[in-house]
């Protein structure tokens, strides 16, 4: 409870427009993805339907975070079972996801660039030859990864059979994500209910069999090169056109106009301070996060404000699964089991 704010009460008072700004800080690990499926549920609202570059400009910045916050686990995982070199090697790989995101969107973290609408810019110049450098280097580093814990006897000791878990246990528990993925079952929304540009795109969905702590590190694993191969997709067939949809009750107006023309300013002005009415009505969005499936219930009332924000955090539902992953254990596995289910503790207290 100590990471405890109230953002879903806080939503209440802030515009649709301010609303990623608050979205993006529960998941601090994977941020955009928590600006991913607010925009969408707003989006649902309205009933607008974005240009195709933003789509595509949108699962680019998803599957990267899906990188980016798979390698943090996977660095902070090998600390804790005493792999000090896998935590130097998972920061290396991550940093220059970091440095891509701070390039794009003007902070590495925490972003607020993903907003109701589509992006609040376009990608950089040279962007696909900095994607391609992050996915040509993740994936040749990744078979050091294979070296120093897929292949290591003391890891393989300390994870299989380890912390197991199994379909029918984690189904009753509602858990998704990798721990779900790891007893067997191939849930993953990206395929099962496909949202962006998933359907178009080809990639595998990892599973595997005992429930353990190893198959949830395998699965992360892999996910990453799944990932990577998603993304050399996005590279080879982005879009041309716009970023956002252009209509001015939602998006403001270019910052080159503003400059230019008074209406523009007025319109800058209004959308930033009154934001924009939503229809009324209500929805559930979901999508897949790193930890599993991230859903947001929201209800409009016809203001230019939520009446309801909920959201399904991944992190919260699966340590529900902690006390059948720990039964009959060692206390000496305790601390490597709960970081086998990547909780983020912002996201689990909002």
């Amino acid at each position: 409870g100590y990471l405890h704010t109230g953002m879903e009460k806080q939503a209440e008072e802030l515009t649709y427009q301010q609303g990623s700004t608050n979205v993006t800080r529960m998941d601090y690990v994977s941020p955009l993805t928590n600006e991913l499926v607010f925009s969408m549920a707003t989006e649902a609202l309205l009933g607008v339907e974005l240009p195709q570059r933003a789509v595509w400009i949108r699962m680019l910045l998803a599957e990267l975070q899906r990188v980016s916050s798979h390698l943090l686990w996977l660095a902070t995982n090998g600390m804790d079972l005493a792999s000090t070199t896998m935590m130097i090697f998972g920061f290396r790989e991550r940093e220059m996801v970091l440095a891509f995101y701070e390039k794009t969107t003007g902070l590495r973290m925490n972003h607020n660039f993903i907003r109701p609408g589509g992006t609040a810019a376009d990608l950089p110049d040279g962007w696909e030859d900095d994607v391609t450098l992050i996915c040509d280097t993740i994936m040749r580093r990744l078979g050091n990864y294979d070296e120093l814990l897929t292949g290591q006897p003391i890891f393989r000791e300390r994870t299989e059979g380890v912390g197991a878990i199994t379909a029918e246990e984690a189904i009753a528990l509602s858990v998704t994500g990798p721990i779900l993925r790891s007893t067997g079952v191939p849930w993953d929304l990206r395929r099962t209910m496909p949202y962006l540009a998933y359907d178009q795109v080809s990639f595998d969905v990892i599973v595997g069999t005992y429930g353990d702590n190893f198959d949830r590190y395998a699965i992360r694993l892999n996910e990453v090169r799944e990932s990577i191969r998603i993304i050399r997709q996005v590279v080879e067939r982005m879009p041309m056109g716009d970023y956002r949809v252009q209509d001015k009750k939602v998006t403001p107006p270019p910052r080159a106009r503003i400059d230019e023309s008074m209406e523009a300013l007025i319109h800058h002005f209004k959308i930033f301070t009154e934001g924009f009415k939503v229809p009324e009505g209500e929805v559930y969005t979901a999508i897949e996060s790193p930890r599993g499936e991230i859903g947001c219930y929201l209800v409009s009332d016809g203001s230019a404000k939520p009446y309801r924000l909920h959201i399904r955090a991944p992190s919260f539902v699966n340590l529900q699964s902690l006390p059948v992953m720990l039964r009959g254990g060692l206390v000496a596995d305790a601390i490597a089991t709960t970081s086998s289910v990547d909780p983020i503790m912002g996201e689990v207290d909002r």
